[in-house]
């Protein structure tokens, strides 16, 4: 009974080493499978300065809609968002005033039509009998003094019959340009005063980001330049075209105003929105070339607050490098240590990729 329990003991031995082994043996096989990868490489070319900015899009046309008469808000037409077209009335204020108005300059203007015609026919008898030598020629000069002076008067009636009308147009409130409506400052009852602002209006149809650029690098921005503008709400980057620079700090700092013009055809974007613009100088002085050292933000291994990438030695194994980075450029960002010209590193790989795997390069 003891030696067949010593035997199977054995067995159970055996069979525990023999599946150890076993195990080993995989798991060296495991370690030795290569990682197929895709590689570039580290290149220092020359190429244009780098310079970025934050802003926000703004409308091409915007205004706060007033007006130039003092008077009580009869009627708000519009609401906040709604979209209006040029010429679409707006507000109303109470225009009894400007109507009495309007009243006694049409009855000045028929006045001095009367007081003209009459002088016009005397000017003409008086015309007659000068050319046949009837009359004097001071009596002539008064006459034609006279008809001068009526002339003047209807003139001046109808101007201020003019003026009167013209003021009509800032009781009725019309849109300048077609756009939406940012908001309302003013409701029916209110007074309103000159300059007072009533209601806010954008223009929709077309957007402009509006950016800040240091003294350093305004000397390398110009008209018509292409440049990536990346909203961030949307996690979208557009190419716009630089369309206005202000050249002078005066009033804004040491810093400089640039506008850029966006596509006409992104119908999700809304003033306000925060935009980052990248803008590659051209190379006009040595100060505007770079040799920035760029590679892809996917490439990029993150742990915690370490920020490294996988680059190939020549005995194709992969080997993680703690890197420092710079500004991000679109899809690729700057290193600023940890890598040099030349070297290989990876830009993705199949499976599962550790530090000191072995890689074949695809």
């Amino acid at each position: 009974m003891k030696n067949i329990f010593l035997f199977f003991l054995s067995v159970i031995f055996l069979s525990t080493i023999a599946t150890s082994c076993s195990g080993k043996k995989e798991k060296s096989k495991t370690e030795l499978v290569a990682v197929p990868v895709k590689v570039a490489e580290v290149s220092l070319g020359e190429q244009g300065k780098k310079i970025t900015a934050s802003g926000s899009i703004e409308a091409a046309n915007s205004a706060n809609v007033s007006t130039r008469m003092m008077g009580y808000i009869t009627g708000i037409y519009v609401k906040m968002g709604q979209r209006v077209q040029k010429g679409q009335l707006l507000a109303t204020l109470n225009s009894t005033d400007l109507t009495a108005k309007k009243g006694q300059a049409n009855s000045g203007v028929l006045q001095a039509q009367s007081a003209y015609k009459n002088a016009k026919k005397d000017y003409d008898r008086f015309l007659v009998l000068f050319e046949q030598n009837s009359i004097t020629q001071k009596e002539m000069d008064d006459m034609t003094t006279h008809f001068e002076m009526a002339k003047a008067g209807l003139d001046m009636a109808i101007e201020m019959r003019n003026e009167v009308n013209a003021q009509f147009a800032y009781t009725n409130i019309t849109a300048p340009f077609s756009g939406v409506v940012t908001g309302t400052f003013a409701k029916e009852g209110d007074m309103a005063s000159p300059g007072m602002p009533l209601i806010g209006l954008e223009g929709s149809e077309k957007l402009e980001a509006r950016i800040i650029v240091s003294e350093r690098d305004i000397a390398f921005i110009h008209p018509e330049m292409k440049v990536d503008v990346t909203v961030k709400s949307l996690n979208r980057t557009l190419v716009g075209k630089v369309s206005e620079i202000s050249h002078s700090s005066r009033n804004s700092g040491g810093q400089y105003f640039v506008k850029i013009e966006l596509p006409t055809d992104q119908i999700d974007l809304f003033p306000g929105m925060y935009v980052n613009v990248v803008l590659t100088a051209i190379h006009t002085s040595p100060e505007s070339v770079s040799t920035t050292i760029l590679i892809p933000t996917d490439a990029v291994i993150r742990q915690g607050q370490l920020s490294g990438i996988y680059v190939v030695t020549d005995n194709d194994t992969a080997i993680l490098r703690w890197l420092r980075l710079g500004k991000t450029f679109g899809d690729q960002i700057e290193v600023l240590s940890g890598l040099i010209s030349g070297e290989k590193y990876i830009t993705s790989f199949e499976g599962r990729l550790l530090n000191g795997s072995k890689v074949i390069i695809q």
